[in-house]
């Protein structure tokens, strides 16, 4: 599960940074553009990616317990 986690981080952190059209068009992520437009949705999704990796990162290597 910690890998897992690291990979949906790395998953949106380069869908925010390569602009990845089926992302940012989905269903899913339509509120988040259309509250925040295009460029602040990258930024969110991109922190939101780090976060989740950083999570995902730190259970791996068994700094925290998951």
């Amino acid at each position: 599960m910690n890998s897992l986690l690291a990979l949906i981080g790395l998953f949106a952190i380069v869908a925010s940074i390569a602009n990845w059209d089926f992302f940012f068009e989905s269903r899913k992520a339509q509120f988040i553009v259309k509250f925040m437009g295009r460029n602040g949705a990258r930024i969110f999704y991109g922190l939101l990616g780090g976060a989740i990796f950083s999570v995902g990162f730190l259970a791996l290597i068994g700094v925290i317990n998951l």
